[in-house]
């Protein structure tokens, strides 16, 4: 009888242990699924995959404590009008588009609930639920820097404005991908 009951608390334990198992490689796999290329950039820089997945975690954990919502559907509809102005000025005046966009996104950001703590910071709360999307952001402030010398090409600003677009557009769907990805 007392081996009975030991192979069954054995079998608990097992099995326990599997599922922990499971739920975990599950959830680090899901954290990395929506930190998108982001995960790997972390990994690049810590080494470590399990460094990796626990920045990934605290960056999550922040953004739990923040109060971050999607705009209403009428302040989407303004954003909307508001690019779209951005997207016809580039036709006459390309750098002041691309200065626009920035401060537009800027703003967008800070309407969604994002704290403005830099730029380290932010990034590290976007890459939360818009992992995805960080390094089209990267490279439209990168030409946006370039613009503002008078050093950026009109290829690189076109460029810039659809970086901006994406992001733009995964801000207003809070994450959620939207299959419209147009300058």
């Amino acid at each position: 009888m007392e081996t009975g009951i030991v192979l069954v608390v054995v079998a608990v334990v097992v099995v326990g242990c599997v599922v922990g198992v499971v739920v975990d490689r599950r959830r680090r796999a899901g954290l990395r699924g929506r930190s998108g290329p982001e995960f790997e950039r972390i990994l690049e820089a810590t080494g470590s995959r399990r460094a990796a997945e626990r920045e990934l975690e605290a960056r999550a954990r922040r953004l739990d404590g923040l109060r971050i919502s999607p705009v209403s559907v009428e302040v989407r509809e303004r954003y909307g009008r508001r690019w779209m102005r951005v997207q016809e000025e580039f036709v006459d005046v390309p750098e002041a588009a691309v200065a626009d966009a920035d401060a537009l996104v800027a703003e967008l950001i800070r309407d969604l609930g994002y704290p403005d703590e830099g730029y380290e910071q932010r990034m590290r709360d976007l890459s939360v639920r818009h992992g995805r999307t960080l390094d089209h952001y990267r490279a439209a402030m990168e030409v946006h820097a370039l613009s503002t010398s008078k050093s950026a090409t009109t290829e690189q600003m076109r460029g810039a404005m659809m970086h901006y677009r994406t992001l733009f557009d995964d801000l207003l769907a809070d994450g959620e991908p939207t299959g419209s990805r147009r300058s």
